[in-house]
């Protein structure tokens, strides 16, 4: 039996291959569509919030070619976290809690990323993109 008479003899038709093709191209439009709105946020500018109690502390300019350096907030407590900031990207350098898990978390740089948090300092380190890629940002 060779593969027209398997056509002729199956209950597939011709239509349901077009139909079959459509539906397996389609299947990777999301794809498509969503490596799009990444490469567009990579275009827009971005900054880190630091929070502490939901307040803000410092904001923080990402910029591909930017400085490095580091900054260090400490609590009236005696609490600390050293920050350090290396162009587009910030991670927790240090920090006094017991568990060390922001220091572990390592670098973010993208907005929407899990956030960095010290929940013994209860201290955020959010990424936020200004082109309005985001829940809830504004574009002035």
């Amino acid at each position: 039996m060779n593969f027209k008479e398997f056509i002729q003899k199956s209950y597939i038709r011709p239509w349901d291959i077009a139909i079959i093709l459509l539906l397996t191209i389609s299947s990777f439009l999301p794809l498509v569509v969503f490596g799009i709105q990444n490469t567009a946020q990579d275009d827009a500018s971005k900054q880190a919030v630091l929070k502490v109690d939901g307040e803000v502390i410092k904001v923080f300019e990402l910029k591909e070619d930017g400085p490095t350096y580091t900054y260090k907030y400490e609590a009236a407590d005696g609490d600390y976290n050293l920050i350090e900031v290396s162009g587009d990207r910030i991670r927790m350098v240090e920090t006094n809690c017991g568990d060390q898990i922001c220091v572990q978390r390592g670098w973010i740089s993208k907005a929407g990323e899990t956030p960095i948090a010290c929940l013994p300092h209860n201290l955020f380190i959010t990424v936020e993109a200004s082109d309005g890629s985001e829940d809830g940002s504004l574009i002035y």
